[in-house]
């Protein structure tokens, strides 16, 4: 049982070992805000596999009854499954707002690059050290999901 657990969350993994390229290596000698929405995507894509193993496991459990088509609602009833990931969720949420946000670009191919953009009437900056945070949050986020499913 454990193995099979183990592959579930090798997707996300692999997302995260992509991202963990882009943010340490290309993002350190490109500097460019497409390489920050690129990380960002594949932050979220972490999170969608992750979110998509969990419910899968639910729905094998009986737990849930239905898997939801669409991954916003994956959140929600992952979410409702398990009250402690409600702020990893909200996150989530972030996340998939400054994917589509529109956005300015900040010294672009120097050392302070940063997408900035505006979320809920409010100035967003993702610099180099905030996407690094991100990065940080969204491990926590693959780990705790195995955790909880693997119990």
């Amino acid at each position: 049982m454990q193995h099979i657990m183990e592959d579930l969350v090798e997707g996300a993994k692999e997302e995260l070992k992509r991202a963990d390229h882009s943010l340490y290596v290309t993002l350190k000698y490109t500097r460019t805000v497409d390489v920050i929405k690129n990380i960002i995507k594949r932050l979220i894509s972490a999170y969608d596999i992750a979110m998509l193993d969990a419910l899968r496991h639910l729905h094998t459990k009986k737990k849930i009854k239905e898997m939801p088509p669409v991954s916003k609602k994956r959140a929600l009833v992952l979410a409702s499954s398990f009250p402690i990931l409600k702020k990893d969720i909200d996150f989530y949420f972030m996340l998939r707002d400054i994917d589509v946000a529109e956005y300015t670009k900040r010294e672009e191919y120097r050392k302070n690059v940063a997408l900035i953009t505006l979320l809920k009437g409010k100035q967003l900056i993702v610099d180099i050290e905030t996407v690094r945070r991100y990065f940080d949050k969204t491990v926590e986020f693959v780990d705790k999901v195995h955790e909880l499913v693997i119990r």
